[in-house]
């Protein structure tokens, strides 16, 4: 088995671990874990790799370690193709550098005013990410010096081939000092590729990273255009639509994944959360309420949805796009297994369309743009499900009693399309009404522990409520014993509160007219049709 290492067992600083944290890499990728260390050791790497695996990274993290901020020059020299390659890298640089504002980074490529890059320059730079023609532009009007460099690399070192840049590569690789580290990085290795390193390049160590071809073409990939802001409600859309038994939901972070389990438990739906900062015993509980089907809905992080193996899980949404290529087909893989087809649904904002568009090219997959579905798609969806459960039963069901109470109304002058879809109406807003105190208390299945009943609360942290407060509340006022009274989940705005079966009627009763901490409460079954209630 592969031996997993994290960022902090890679000889990284403080500062840099922290920015890496909050842009949210739980560890390192393949080609980082192999990367990084030869790097830092000052080694010269070639890599195979293409974009989408995680290399950016893996060869800033140690140009950033290996400057010396007090020389106030040109150290570290990154060649790119294009303009748009060399604006990403930079940016990945920056986030990076989050917390070490004494490093200067600076790109240079064409299109831009040169006035303001021989500005920057002037003022001091210690890393230069460019384009091989920009860069030589400033080499011939001296505004840009390779004396001080340690480090080259050469990044998607094919695709400057192809673009003609052969003989600039090769001219800066001849102007920077012997004594230097080269790195390169290509996703192919063509023989113009090898001699470039063999000319200069020192004994390199090879590094080859192939993403795997996806194997479950039973998957039907999708994805949606969303900013960032709709993507919550987009989501559930798609949630209500698809209406499945069990779905996985992927973030990039683990802050996402508490953040987005706690918003869809504020709608109602039964989801929980999977990340690593979780202890083994906290995972363990999750994972168990998925199999058993007590939760539909997990929502995880790459690192900690390895291992997953569940046959059952029907659709899985790409919340954020994945850092790694791989990341994504071994995503999208947790649903389409044991020779069932599958669904997955990828939510790009317009500035990750090229990361989709080297998912699709790395991993050969078609993933087919869709429509953003509006409230009307939702209630459609509903009106269908209801309909095939109407021919279900006129032909599978005994409907003969029903039958004269119809016709005793098309006597009083209602269409039987009336009735039809008055019934209908009934069905749907009844589906997702909520359980009033008087009401016959039927709470079904709320996702509980067997034995249990697990009830919505309708106030959480906002009101200052703690553990304490429940037990406290439900024992004085409805007379049971508080230590039979089991989970408490206080969120937000709302709260979760399991009773044992015996209680739950009397809590439902009493707690429907009572108070906690002086705040009126609603006491409500969390009952698993919530999920279909239209929000829109």
């Amino acid at each position: 088995m592969v031996s997993f290492l994290k960022f902090n067992e890679l000889n990284i600083s403080p500062e840099i671990l922290r920015a890496i944290e909050d842009m949210g890499f739980e560890e390192p990728t393949p080609i980082q874990q192999r990367s990084i260390p030869l790097i830092l050791s000052g080694r010269d790497v070639t890599g195979q790799a293409q974009t989408g695996t995680g290399k950016t990274a893996a060869f800033a993290i140690p140009l950033i370690e290996k400057i010396e901020p007090e020389k106030c020059s040109v150290q570290s020299i990154v060649l790119s193709p294009t303009r748009e390659l060399t604006i990403q890298i930079s940016e990945e640089f920056n986030r990076l550098l989050k917390y070490r504002k004494d490093i200067r980074v600076l790109p240079v490529y064409g299109g831009q005013a040169i006035e303001r890059q021989l500005h920057e320059l002037k003022k001091g730079v210690h890393i230069i990410i460019g384009t091989p023609g920009r860069v030589m532009d400033h080499m011939k009007r001296g505004t840009l010096s390779l004396s001080g460099i340690k480090t080259v690399v050469l990044d998607e070192a094919d695709q400057m081939l192809e673009m003609g840049f052969r003989e600039d590569m090769e001219e800066i690789l001849s102007k920077a000092p012997g004594e230097r580290q080269t790195i390169l990085f290509s996703a192919t290795m063509p023989k113009p590729i090898l001699k470039i390193s063999k000319s200069f390049q020192k004994k390199p160590e090879f590094v080859t990273i192939n993403p795997g071809q996806l194997t479950v073409p039973l998957i039907e990939q999708k994805y949606l255009e969303v900013r960032e802001k709709d993507k919550l409600e987009v989501l559930c859309r798609l949630i209500d639509i698809n209406s499945s038994d069990l779905s996985m939901i992927f973030c990039n972070t683990k802050k996402a994944v508490d953040e987005l389990s706690e918003m869809l438990r504020s709608r109602g739906y039964f989801a929980e959360g999977l990340h690593g900062d979780m202890k083994q015993q906290q995972r363990d509980r999750v994972m168990s309420r998925f199999r058993s089907g007590s939760i539909d809905i997990l929502i995880a992080t790459d690192v900690a949805a390895r291992g997953i193996d569940i046959d059952d899980i029907d659709v899985v949404y790409n919340y954020d796009v994945p850092q790694d290529v791989e990341y994504y087909i071994h995503r999208i893989g947790r649903t389409g297994r044991a020779g069932k087809s599958g669904m997955s649904y990828t939510f790009v904002s317009p500035k990750e369309i090229y990361k989709l568009r080297m998912i699709k090219k790395i991993a050969k997959v078609n993933i087919v743009r869709i429509a953003i579905p509006n409230a009307a798609d939702v209630e459609n969806s509903r009106i269908e499900k209801v309909l095939d459960r109407v021919k279900s039963i006129i032909n599978e069901e005994d409907i003969g009693l029903y039958i004269p109470a119809v016709e005793r109304l098309m006597e009083e002058d209602y269409t039987l399309s009336e009735i039809s879809a008055a019934l209908l109406k009934i069905q749907l807003e009844g589906s997702s009404g909520k359980v009033q105190p008087g009401e016959e208390f039927e709470p079904g299945d709320t996702g509980a522990e067997p034995g249990m009943v697990r009830f919505f609360v309708n106030i959480g942290k906002n009101k200052g409520v703690r553990p304490s407060d429940f037990v406290g509340a439900i024992a004085g006022e409805a007379e049971i014993p508080g230590n039979e009274i089991g989970a408490i989940n206080i969120m937000k705005d709302f709260s979760f509160v399991e009773i044992p079966e015996q209680y739950a009627k009397t809590v439902f009763e009493v707690m429907n007219r009572g108070t906690i901490r002086g705040n009126e409460v609603s006491f409500e079954p969390a009952r698993r049709e919530r999920k279909q209630r239209s929000r829109y």
